[in-house]
């Protein structure tokens, strides 16, 4: 457990220094090879040169609410609310460690819709969002 609690400590990091928009320390928390994997735009972006390279160029950086934390071994799943002043995606990352440092992000997200009205019988509204 105290190798999950660990890596859990480098994603608490990793989102504090996007919000604090310090992504210096982005370096820090990934290997030099570390792969991120982005299904729903289909990208996989390789190694630090090129994660720098997005991150530094990024119009805007969301404001990251992580929601729950969970991991096991050398795989932290984060769900959290990334809020771009103004679009909002919920968000679920999914996290592989090498190391102690961050070795593949694999990211899915969507923006929030309302919900069909022809569900209203089977459903309660959740608080969170």
């Amino acid at each position: 457990m105290v190798e999950s609690s660990a890596n859990e400590d480098v994603v608490h990091r990793l989102i504090a220094c996007i919000n604090d928009r310090h992504i210096e320390v982005m370096d820090d928390l990934f290997h030099d090879d570390a792969v991120m994997h982005w299904p729903q735009s289909g990208e996989v972006v390789h190694g630090a040169e090129n994660r720098r390279g997005i991150y530094n160029a990024f119009p805007q950086l969301p404001t990251i609410t992580p929601r729950r934390l969970t991991s096991g071994g050398n795989l932290v799943v984060a769900e959290a609310l990334l809020d771009y002043n103004g679009p909002r995606y919920e968000t679920v990352f999914i996290f592989e460690f090498r190391d102690g440092k961050i070795a593949k992000e694999t990211a899915y997200w969507s923006e929030a819709f309302e919900a069909p009205d022809w569900r209203a019988n089977w459903v309660e509204k959740d608080s969170v969002g």
